[in-house]
C-alpha cells in the first residue's frame, strides 16, 4: 500500500507532483483556461495554504505558491477543498458556494466553467484515481 498524506500537505503536493510528472497526460485539454490563486484555511497541519491553479499552457497544473495577476482568488477551508478536489463532490461544491463558505475574488465565469460536466479521459481518470490513492482520509 502506497503511503497517503494529508490532502495539500507538503508531502501530498510533492507526491502529487510525482504522479503529475511521471503519469502520462490526459488526451483532452482543460475546457477552460484558466489562473486561479487558491487559499485554503483551516488546514489541519498549520497555517493558510496557498495553491495556484493554472490551465494556460493547456494542462491542469496544481502548484504551491500563487501567481502574479491571477485571474481570480478563491479562499475556502480545507474540509470544503478536500471534498471538492479529491472526492469530486459538485453538491459540496455548490451548497459551499451558496453558504458562503466559498469566497471568489476576480473572474467568477471560469471557476463556475471549470464545474461544468466534461467527459474525462482514460488517463485523466487514471491520474484523479492516483491522487486520491495518496490521500489520507
Amino acid at each position: 500500500m502506497a503511503p497517503s498524506y494529508p490532502f495539500l500537505s507538503p508531502e501530498w503536493l510533492a507526491a502529487a507532483r510525482e504522479i503529475r510528472d511521471t503519469m502520462a497526460r490526459p488526451d483532452i485539454p482543460p475546457t477552460v483556461t484558466m489562473r486561479m490563486n487558491l487559499v485554503v484555511t483551516e488546514a489541519p497541519f498549520g497555517a493558510d495554504v496557498h495553491v495556484r491553479i493554472d490551465t494556460s499552457d493547456g494542462e491542469l497544473l496544481i502548484e504551491d505558491g500563487h501567481l502574479v495577476g491571477p485571474d481570480l482568488t478563491v479562499t475556502v477551508d480545507w474540509v470544503t477543498a478536500r471534498a471538492i478536489f479529491i472526492d469530486m463532490d459538485t453538491t459540496v461544491a455548490m451548497q459551499a458556494f451558496m453558504g458562503g463558505q466559498i469566497k471568489v475574488d476576480g473572474d467568477i465565469s471560469k471557476m463556475l466553467a471549470m464545474q461544468a460536466p466534461s467527459t474525462p479521459d482514460e488517463k485523466a481518470l487514471a491520474i484523479a484515481a492516483a491522487v486520491q490513492a495518496i490521500t489520507a482520509n
